[in-house]
């Protein structure tokens, strides 16, 4: 037959026929064995690969082969250095004490200097003294060594009544005239006193150093009734010193160009009287006098001994402008009909002129007495007030 020879069912088996070793030759069935024929041996049992026990050999895996991989593996070691490197931990910089401390103390040095100036700002409002054509009033410096020469501690008593002021001997002329402008606009009193300050910083300036002060000249300010300067706020057009700034002298205009129509010899020596004084006080501001004076005010035992220090550093203001016209009087025109009218103004400049009747400034007789004496002898020496009786300063 054409299937003799060919594999039955079964041979593959354990135990079949293709499970035995080959024979080289062929073997005849033994006696009284039935010869197989195909598909006549039943399975007698399950196959191995269905149910029966299988052989033994390395134990089946289990679970995903994705995994961690074992620990210590250089793989996995070397690709993440590379790829997933650890984050960089962050310590906080420890700063130095002592560097802390430094940058708080120079905050609070700086806000203390911001209130500090903020303060001496304020202070300086109220810092001024006004010309005594009008309702005078002298006050002191909120700060009385402001103006003191550096490096020395000199009582105030010493400053103002030995000072080197009184020794530096007659006041050189400095060959001043008047200026050619009258008093009709506000340009034309600005021009006035721009050009009469010139000359009196010429004439005054070597007078400062030689007393062992250092010289800067003040500020002008022309301001309108009501305006606000560094010297306060002026509602009656007075003229102001103050020391604010290095020393302003606030000047009013306003008033000029009807006392000028009404009486113009009288005009012309009060421009001239009026900035010469505000300058007195300037001088007074360099060389310490005028702090000392309101120190010394300040601390005075009552308002009587008060209004006295006032007037001697007034009465000293008026003498001094005095030196200066009277060292000038052989270019400056106070001679004729304008003499007349200078020596009728120190007649008539006293605290009984004034609207609110405070003994700051000194009496008419006292007020020309200084200004006389002034006048005379071109010397600041003779200008003493802080050494005189006080019936000589009333």
């Amino acid at each position: 037959m054409a299937n003799d020879g060919a594999p039955g069912p079964g041979h593959f088996l354990p135990g079949g026929t293709g499970d035995q070793p080959a024979s080289p030759e062929t073997t005849a069935p033994a006696a009284g064995t039935a010869p197989l024929t195909a598909g006549s041996t039943p399975l007698a049992a399950p196959t191995p690969r269905l149910g029966a026990e299988a052989p033994a050999g390395p134990p089946p895996l289990h679970g995903s082969r994705i995994g961690p991989p074992p620990p210590g593996d250089r793989a996995v070691a070397a690709f993440n250095a590379r790829y997933r490197p650890e984050p960089i931990p962050f310590v906080p910089k420890k700063r130095s004490k002592l560097l802390v401390a430094g940058i708080v103390a120079g905050v609070l040095v700086l806000i203390a200097g911001l209130a500090f100036g903020g303060m001496k700002l304020l202070a300086s409002f109220d810092d001024y003294v006004a010309s005594p054509m009008g309702a005078p009033s002298v006050r002191g410096t909120d700060d009385p060594d402001a103006a003191k020469p550096a490096g020395e501690a000199t009582p105030d008593a010493v400053v103002t009544a030995q000072n080197k002021l009184y020794s530096t001997g007659k006041l050189a002329a400095a060959g001043c005239k008047e200026p050619a402008y009258r008093p009709t606009t506000k340009d034309n009193v600005r021009a006035y006193y721009e050009a009469l300050l010139g000359c009196l910083n010429k004439a005054w300036e070597p007078v400062v150093r030689e007393a062992g002060a250092e010289f800067n000249p003040p500020k002008l300010v022309i301001f309108d009734n009501g305006q606000e300067t560094a010297c306060g706020v002026h509602d009656d057009g007075l003229d102001t010193y103050c020391p604010a700034d290095g020393g302003v002298l606030a000047m009013g205009w306003e008033d000029w160009p009807e006392d000028f129509a009404d009486n113009r010899p009288l005009a012309r020596v009060d421009l001239a009287v009026g900035l010469g004084y505000m300058y007195a006080l300037h001088v007074q501001h360099l060389t310490g006098i005028y702090e000392a004076a309101g120190s010394m005010g300040d601390t005075a035992p009552n308002k009587t001994a008060e209004l006295e220090l006032d007037r001697r550093q007034a009465l000293q203001a008026a003498c001094l402008s005095a030196v200066f016209l009277g060292t000038e009087k052989a270019t400056f025109p106070l001679r004729g009909e304008l003499l007349a009218k200078y020596q009728w103004r120190t007649r008539n400049s006293g605290d009984e002129d004034a609207k609110d009747k405070v003994r700051d400034h000194g009496s008419r007789k006292n007020v020309e007495q200084w200004m006389s004496r002034g006048f005379g002898s071109g010397n600041p020496a003779s200008c003493n007030t802080f050494v005189a009786a006080p019936a000589k300063v009333s």
